[in-house]
């Protein structure tokens, strides 16, 4: 992965019978040979490259202490649902069916760069949740503030 990959940008592509789906062209060079699949927040499948998810979930993960209540729950919620996977020739990426249970996953899907990672929703899920965020976005008074 190029260390100036973004990812960015909305896509619908649909889940094939075998849980493969077809991630968009311009993101295939930037996830590189090995990605991590894993569960996410809000019910959505989250897709890194797997330098990405070793630098953000891994090593944090492993670095944080065995007693803490909120370490375990994460290790098991991100590292224990863990795949990794690569793209076929086609660029095509298989979801394991227990993540796709996780997200609702059937055939149509949204495909939503984060920068860094990508989100995978299905796309009744998703059009909630965007709902949601136009109202937070809506709500932010943001006269003369600088918010990023």
């Amino acid at each position: 992965m190029d260390a100036a990959a973004e990812f960015l940008g909305i896509h619908t592509p649909r889940l094939d019978d075998k849980g493969r789906l077809i991630l968009p062209a311009r993101f295939r060079d930037d996830l590189g040979d090995k990605i991590v699949v894993t569960k996410g927040p809000d019910r959505c499948v989250l897709i890194y490259p797997y330098a990405e998810f070793r630098t953000r979930i891994l090593d944090p993960l492993a670095a944080g202490t065995s007693a803490s209540r909120n370490v375990r729950a994460l290790r098991r919620a991100y590292l224990g649902n863990a795949s990794t996977e690569t793209l076929d020739r086609q660029g095509r990426v298989t979801i394991p069916p227990a993540l796709r249970t996780w997200g609702g996953l059937d055939k149509d899907c949204v495909v939503i760069g984060q920068g860094t990672y990508i989100e995978l929703w299905d796309r009744a899920a998703y059009e909630q949740i965007e709902q949601d965020s136009d109202d937070v976005l809506g709500s932010l008074d943001v006269e003369g503030a600088i918010l990023f």
